[in-house]
């Protein structure tokens, strides 16, 4: 339990249903839909599209999604909605296109947005309402105004300059030519245009048709190799997920083109060290979790891509040996220097919402536009900010995640779900681009290992090992930074706090859902 002398949250209760989202207005409309008979997938799809009007910066109709459902019997499937690349992405396109990598804001990192084809087909599978009936909140936020929260104006500001070099967002997202306040009401006529022809039409509304040809007709005045038969041809897939056991509890993940492996390799090193004997904010627990992710950071970096295309070795990435190699190579008194030369190869920013509903069906849900407002691309016409998922891609032939024809990027995206003797015993996330297998791997030492509650796991500082350098939260004492320097961690505190959590626990033998929201983001967690 927290301490109420300090400020913080409190841990969210309720027994039938619960959302959880980084947004209240998304919070808000995905209860109501809980609480007028929707599920829990219904509901999740709902709180997405008003995050797409509420977080725009963040998420969109022009990102991707993945999703993972937890039954009520305790079985897991994942869907996979991430776009792909242009069929004309092909060898002889890179060789002769002088690329040496794709940034955020180049053309060829706008991917086919598989996020609408994703939710159209959980709502067919999974869900009692219709894409019409989903998205009517999130039209109604777009048309009639919604008031930006002060997370979202805090990000937006930031990116003033970017968008101003874009028609589309200039038009869209910087009224009078400057970001909103917080408490700003927005609106976006052209939005719920394009919402209101996805209401009518279903996915074909967007991968045909106008909305698709103006995104088409757009891209390709700017250079992009996208075609209405990438658009027409994108498909959402169900994949079966992966997972690891971690102090009895068994964390699952998305497979590969995502990062969620990362977490999990990070998970069984980590298993090799007593981690409970070891303060929660102690130095040692920082140190060996920053190890223990750092070097399966590496792993990541050399495998993980298409799996249609590039199938990782995830036996061996997975398996017992390759946890007991990276945990061998991690020192208690020193930082790992270059760890990409001692791991032989084996054999072979983004919103973040869960839901629960009262038959216990579980959502892990995540939309995303990668870098803030994707590629700062905007259409002007049907108001569709795209994403810059192809950022994702290297561009060394031969790589397995070298861009391609009709190819998935490398994701950092990750929903999580966990399980515990056979039942779902949590659905949580944690945003924030490469964070994430980071945050991940947090919360599962923060509950199992510390025994906090998903509030508690949310709020506690964070710190992340990327380019060489540990980014450290003002949360984390000097003393601990002290003691990281002290091992040859490079330090510094970071201006912009990692990632975003939500978290909803399952407490089976009461009953009751145990809710918590990051308070790094502008969200609530609400349940009845």
């Amino acid at each position: 339990m927290r301490n109420f002398h300090l400020p913080g949250r409190s841990t969210a209760y309720a027994m039938t249903a619960m959302a959880v989202t980084s947004s209240s207005q998304s919070t808000l409309a995905a209860l109501d839909v809980l609480r007028h008979g929707g599920n829990a997938v219904d509901a999740a799809v709902t709180a997405s599209a008003v995050l797409c009007v509420s977080e725009p910066h963040m998420t969109g109709i022009g990102g991707d999604c993945f999703v993972l459902i937890g039954r009520p019997d305790g079985k897991v499937e994942g869907l996979n909605g991430s776009g792909r690349s242009a069929i004309a992405a092909n060898a002889e396109w890179l060789a002769q296109s002088g690329l040496t990598e794709i940034t955020h804001d180049s053309i060829h990192a706008v991917t086919v947005p598989g996020a609408i084809d994703a939710w159209a087909k959980l709502l067919a599978k999974h869900g009692t309402m219709d894409l019409a009936q989903v998205l009517e909140p999130a039209i109604r936020l777009a048309e009639q105004g919604c008031p930006v929260g002060q997370r979202v104006a805090w990000d937006w500001a930031r990116q003033t300059a970017r968008l101003t070099r874009d028609e589309g967002a200039r038009q869209h997202y910087l009224a009078g030519g400057r970001a909103p306040e917080a408490g700003e009401i927005m609106r976006y006529p052209a939005l719920a245009r394009t919402l209101r022809i996805i209401a009518r039409d279903g996915r074909d509304g967007f991968y045909s048709g106008e909305v698709a040809n103006d995104i088409v007709g757009h891209l390709k005045s700017r250079g992009s190799l996208l075609s209405g038969e990438d658009f027409a041809a994108t498909e959402a897939t169900w994949v079966e997920p992966i997972s690891t056991d971690f102090a009895g509890f068994e964390l699952l993940e998305i497979p590969p083109n995502g990062s969620g492996i990362t977490a999990l390799m990070a998970l069984n090193a980590l298993k090799h060290f007593d981690m409970a004997s070891h303060a929660p904010d102690s130095v040692e627990r920082r140190h060996l979790e920053i190890e223990a992710v750092k070097l399966a950071w590496v792993l990541r970096n050399r495998h993980v891509a298409d799996a249609d295309q590039a199938p990782a070795p995830l036996e061996d990435m997975l398996s017992a040996a390759t946890g007991r190699q990276l945990a061998g190579l991690i020192r208690m008194d020193r930082a790992f220097d270059g760890p990409e030369a001692a791991i032989a190869m084996p054999r072979s920013d983004t919103v973040y919402l869960t839901v629960v509903d009262k038959d216990r069906l579980a959502v892990s849900f995540i939309n995303s536009l990668y870098e803030d407002f994707g590629s700062g691309i905007v259409t002007p016409k049907t108001g569709v900010a795209l994403q810059s998922r192809g950022a994702g891609f290297v561009t060394t032939p031969g790589h397995p995640n070298c861009i391609g024809p009709a190819k998935r990027p490398l994701h950092t995206i990750i929903p999580a779900m966990v399980r515990a003797q056979g039942r779902i015993a949590m659905s949580f996330g944690v945003m924030g681009g490469d964070y994430q297998p980071m945050g991940h791997t947090a919360m599962m030492l923060n509950r199992y290992a510390y025994g906090m509650d998903p509030q508690q796991a949310i709020d506690f500082p964070r710190v992340l090992f990327k380019l060489g350098v540990v980014g450290i939260e003002e949360g984390i004492g000097d003393a601990v930074a002290e003691g990281l320097s002290a091992r040859g961690h490079r330090i510094e505190r970071v201006r912009k706090p990692w990632g975003g959590g939500q978290a909803i626990a399952i407490d089976h033998d009461s009953g009751i859902l145990i809710g918590g929201s990051d308070p790094r983001k502008d969200g609530l967690a609400l349940g009845y």
